[in-house]
Order: C-alpha cells, then sequence, then structure tokens
C-alpha cells in the first residue's frame, strides 16, 4: 500500500500568516519539514494565489486542497462556487490543486434536517459540475452532523443523498460527536482522500476570578475540552491514519482550531515530532 502525504491545514497559522504573509510562512512551515497544505480561512486575492504558487514552487510545497462555500449565506463566506466558480476553478488550475473542500454546513442550515438535505443535495450537484473540470468536492464534517434523525446520524444521510460528494472527515470532531474515529472512519472508505488530524485533551478547569457567576462558570468547565497537538491527547490517531489510507486516503492534514497561547510553528512541531516518532517520517 502506498503512503499518504502529510500536510497542514492553514487555518492553523492564520494567525502566522497575519505576522509575516503568505511566502514566509509557507518558508517556515517547509522549514519543518512539512510540503504540503490545505489552504483554508485566506482571502484568495490575486496577491494571496500568487504567493501561494510562488511559495509551492520554491518550497515544493503541494496545495493539496483549497475550500470555497457552496453558495452565499446569512453569515459572510466570501467567494462561493455558486457566484464565482470561473474564478475558483482557475485558482485551483493555476494552484494545481485537484480538490475543493467545503468547511462546514452553512448557518442557516444548522438545526434543520431539511435545510441540510437540501444544501447536500445541491452539494452533490456542484461536484457533478466541478468534475467535468477535474476537480473533486469534498464536505468537512463537525460534530453537529451527529445530531439524530429518525435513529441515524445526519452526517450519514447526508452521505446516503448524494454519490458525487465526497468527505474530508476530521477526527476530532467525530470524537466530539460521541462517536470512535476509527470505525466511523471505515464506514467513509471510497469517499475520503482527505482526513483531517487533530486530537482531543481534556485540559485543567481554571475557576474564572471574582464573585460566582453561573454563565461564567459554565463557560470555563465547558472549555476544558480542547484540541490538542497530535501524541497530546487521548485519539488513537495511528488506528485513524491507517483507517484513512485503507479506505482511500491521500492527505493527512494537520489541524488545530486553537493552540492556546503556544505559538502555531511550535505547536505543528510537536505533532511533527510525534508522526516521526509513530512512523510517518516518509510521508512528509
Amino acid at each position: 500500500m502506498k503512503n499518504g502525504k502529510i500536510g497542514i491545514q492553514m487555518s492553523t497559522i492564520k494567525s502566522t500568516i497575519a505576522k509575516l504573509g503568505v511566502y514566509d510562512t509557507m518558508a517556515a512551515c517547509a522549514q519543518l519539514g512539512y510540503h504540503c497544505m490545505e489552504v483554508s480561512q485566506l482571502p484568495m486575492t490575486a496577491e494571496n494565489v500568487d504567493a501561494l504558487r510562488r511559495a509551492s514552487e520554491d518550497f515544493k510545497i503541494q496545495i493539496a486542497a483549497c475550500s470555497a462555500a457552496l453558495e452565499p449565506a446569512k453569515a459572510p463566506a466570501g467567494e462561493t462556487l455558486a457566484t464565482d466558480f470561473d474564478k475558483i476553478v482557475n485558482d485551483c488550475k493555476t494552484l494545481g490543486c485537484s480538490m475543493l473542500r467545503i468547511g462546514m454546513l452553512p448557518i442557516h442550515c444548522m438545526g434543520s434536517f431539511e435545510k441540510s438535505i437540501d444544501f447536500a443535495k445541491r452539494a452533490d450537484e456542484m461536484a457533478e459540475k466541478l468534475a467535468e473540470q477535474g476537480i473533486d468536492l469534498y464536505y468537512h464534517n463537525h460534530h453537529i452532523e451527529f445530531v439524530k434523525y429518525e435513529g441515524k446520524y445526519l452526517l450519514d444521510i447526508i452521505r446516503e443523498n448524494t454519490s458525487r460528494l465526497g468527505f474530508e472527515l476530521d477526527t476530532h470532531w467525530i470524537h466530539r460527536g460521541g462517536e470512535d474515529p476509527v470505525p466511523f472512519i471505515k464506514k467513509f472508505a471510497g469517499r475520503i482522500r482527505l482526513l483531517h488530524l487533530k486530537d482531543y485533551r481534556i485540559g485543567e478547569f481554571q475557576m474564572p476570578e471574582g464573585p460566582f457567576d453561573p454563565k461564567t462558570f459554565q463557560t470555563a468547565f465547558a472549555g476544558v475540552v480542547q484540541f490538542a497537538e497530535l501524541g497530546q491527547g487521548s485519539l488513537k490517531l495511528k488506528d485513524c491514519i491507517e483507517a484513512g489510507l485503507e479506505g482511500g486516503s491521500e492527505y493527512f492534514l494537520i489541524e488545530q482550531d486553537d493552540t492556546y497561547g503556544l505559538d502555531p510553528l511550535e505547536s505543528l512541531k510537536i505533532s511533527r515530532d510525534y508522526l516521526y516518532e509513530i512512523g510517518y517520517k516518509d510521508w512528509f
């Protein structure tokens, strides 16, 4: 069985990009040994697309996937496939990228079974249109898709009601949704060229200062559930990786939504060292 490719989800390094810019941030990531990236939470201006292209060429960094919303939503989403199809396709081709991913269920669909299924059907139709351009479309899950309707998870229902749309499963969010990521990943075999690697930990509870306030306490209590550097949490990441590889995953992308004050590059170094330790050094 061939190796996968380890990379970075760029939302992890958005604060670094804000300081250093796209090109220099990608240079720093290459120095850490990362040579694959998924573009997300980055305005796809002409300047940024050019910086991505140049850095990709100069530092031998593969752009595994770009991100795009399906259509305008109630919350600002920037470019969308419904309104900027040609531009998004051209950006992908400029970057040598054959995958697009939808980062989350639109806010206006959350809490509505009917709206969620309608969204999935439109995404599947868009996936057919993108396939004509040589681009595959994927949907990234969070925990909200683990709500049940008539005994089934919404994410499973979306899978059963689509055929062209692929899935970018996220190990942390599957666990937070109440499932073991390993068997859950196996259910999606054949539709998961992309997999997000993200660990899960319980941090130390910090009692808020000042007089006791129930709302402040509840926020602090819930806040102990944290994202973690790979190997610093409780997930069986090696088993997740192997399940993904067996199911057709090609790209294994490290994402950490919050590093809790730690420099994102240091966070990525910790995750890199763990992956080296468990046998994936040649995937970089």
